[in-house]
């Protein structure tokens, strides 16, 4: 029996090694024949090496007393100082929560913001009105911040267009920009005019590869366009909506400086100071790296908790990014 046994995990092991080296064979002729294919995948897989993986080892300083003349190799190490300092500061906490708060308005108004524009683009039959109106929504995702800023501050001052409207009806003119009540709803609302258009890219992609023949059953059955999009449309961009939505998830706490500090005002840091804005004070104006990259790290951690989370409950569904 002994004998038996050892021949079968002989023969177990010989098979394995077989199917591991034809495996790489196969490979190895894959990578023969589309050699121009993965020629073409080395811009972008230096580009995360350079951008993104070799950044990661700067996260040693959120364990240092980081000195920028001593650099990294020189500078003494706290362990979790850093961190224990950003937990007792008080005002961290009311950053992070300025930062979730405005967060959380994003991804219940702006994330289905351009689901429901490429909903609308899909039931615009003439072509040349539609994409005359979808070019209009791309346009100002290729105009930066600071020039959206620029309008915002001009379509909200005391002589802009708001003020005038109210007028019209009588209405005092209210400095908006300076109102902490309106602050946050015009960050929602400028981040979405700017990035909708943009963001319907991907979704009017996957209508696009809807089979026809799903509507035409649907039209013989009696279904209007309301009941096509519910039950046709929809369903099959909902793996696409999840997969967006993970993406987005994992980014949570990240808001983007460009935005918050183009927008913000001495009367609305109460309300609009987030984490990206006080790094900048913190990090790079008063020279508190390690403070800073531990809250940066903080940030990385938060993110990955929550695309951890909701990608497991994405599984239950047998979807999912891994």
């Amino acid at each position: 029996m002994a004998k038996l046994y050892t021949e079968a995990k002989a023969g177990i092991a010989d098979r394995e090694l077989t199917h591991s080296k034809s495996a790489q064979n196969r490979y190895l002729m894959n990578m023969r024949k589309h050699w121009v294919l993965y020629l073409m995948i080395i811009p972008g897989l230096l580009y995360y090496i350079i951008f993104k993986y070799v950044p990661l080892m700067g996260s040693a300083i959120a364990f240092q007393n980081y000195q920028i003349f001593k650099g990294i190799l020189g500078s003494s190490w706290v362990g979790f100082d850093n961190f224990k300092f950003i937990f007792t500061y008080q005002d961290f906490y009311h950053v992070l929560r300025n930062t979730a708060t405005i967060a959380a308005y994003q991804l219940v108004f702006g994330f289905p913001a351009p689901i429901i524009l490429a909903l609308l683009f899909n039931e615009v039959r003439l072509m040349l009105v539609k994409r005359v109106v979808q070019s209009m929504f791309y346009l100002p995702h290729f105009l930066s911040w600071v020039v959206v800023g620029g309008i915002v501050f001009e379509l909200l001052s005391n002589q802009g267009v708001a003020n005038m409207v109210r007028g019209w009806f009588g209405l005092e003119p209210v400095l908006f920009m300076q109102q902490q009540s309106y602050f946050r709803t015009i960050v929602v609302l400028s981040g979405i005019w700017k990035e909708v258009g943009w963001g319907t890219i991907i979704y009017l992609a996957a209508i696009a590869g809807i089979n026809p023949n799903l509507y035409e059953a649907a039209v013989m059955d009696g279904a209007n366009r309301w009941k096509q999009t519910l039950h046709i449309t929809l369903p099959v961009l909902f793996p696409t909506i999840l997969v967006l939505f993970l993406l987005h998830i994992g980014n949570f706490l990240e808001l983007g400086f460009d935005q918050i500090y183009n927008l913000l005002t001495p009367m609305t840091y109460s309300v609009g100071d987030i984490i990206e804005t006080y790094v900048y004070r913190a990090g790079v104006l008063q020279g508190q790296y390690s403070v800073t990259t531990a809250i940066g790290l903080f940030q990385s951690v938060i993110g990955f908790v929550l695309l951890w989370i909701f990608n497991r409950m994405a599984r239950k569904s047998e979807q999912g990014l891994w």
